[in-house]
């Protein structure tokens, strides 16, 4: 497997929230800001609770996948984290470690979203896929011009209406050329511009309602979704 090559994708950022709180949220909670991980088979290397945390998988062939947390206090009750995410990408290095590399920084500020916002509430998840005609060179955009905030920045409020997802009113949380996130006063969506790695756009819902129910909010976006790429 002469393709196999190593990455480390480093981050180090400030979190809204204290070193316990952080590390309930990349162990137990991450379907609230991420995806869950409950069933992955990953092995805690090192869980010196709170503050250093390694998980890895490994595979044949030397393929090995491993997230570092280390976590320090910092005034305020806000924790300093150290992330370091190491593997082994197969094929198409570059790309994947493209993609790998600018989806670290979403997640994590999703991670700093949740932590501000809407921390130890109970999430309904959910992960719903566009068409494969997203992978288009200008499938994101499509999305953010169909959603009505394209152009909008980080800060920025929006108001969208929309047939069958209903009115959508918050704060513009992230914007760039491959993510958006969109937070209203119960739910993140986010945006996954994936087009641009080799495959189709996605998002994610992470609903705080106390009331969400994936199976309507997947119908609901799914459909949305269809007609944006139809």
């Amino acid at each position: 497997m002469a393709n196999n090559r190593e990455f480390e994708i480093v981050a180090d950022t400030e979190l809204p929230g204290t070193p316990e709180r952080v590390w309930q949220a990349v162990t137990v909670d991450t379907p609230a800001w991420m995806f869950p991980t409950d069933q992955w088979p990953a092995v805690r290397t090192v869980d010196e609770f709170p503050g250093h945390l390694v998980t890895r998988m490994d595979g044949p062939d030397g393929w090995f996948n491993q997230l570092e947390h280390v976590l320090e206090p910092v005034e305020g009750g806000r924790a300093k984290l150290h992330y370091v995410h190491s593997g082994i990408f197969a094929d198409n290095w570059d790309e994947q470690y493209d993609g790998a590399s600018k989806h670290t920084e979403f997640y994590l500020h999703t991670l700093g979203q949740y932590l501000e916002h809407f921390d130890g509430r109970p999430v309904v998840f959910t992960d719903i896929q566009a068409p494969g005609s997203s992978q288009a060179a200008d499938g994101f955009r499509r999305l953010k011009n169909a959603l009505g905030v394209e152009g909008l920045a980080a800060g920025s409020t929006f108001d969208v209406d929309q047939e069958g997802l209903g009115q959508l009113r918050g704060e513009v949380d992230f914007a760039n050329d491959n993510f958006l996130g969109l937070r209203t006063d119960d739910t993140l969506y986010r945006f996954f511009g994936r087009n641009a790695f080799g495959a189709p756009v996605g998002m994610t819902v992470h609903d705080f309602s106390g009331s969400g129910d994936s199976e309507l909010t997947a119908k609901a976006w799914g459909a949305f979704l269809e007609n944006v790429y139809a």
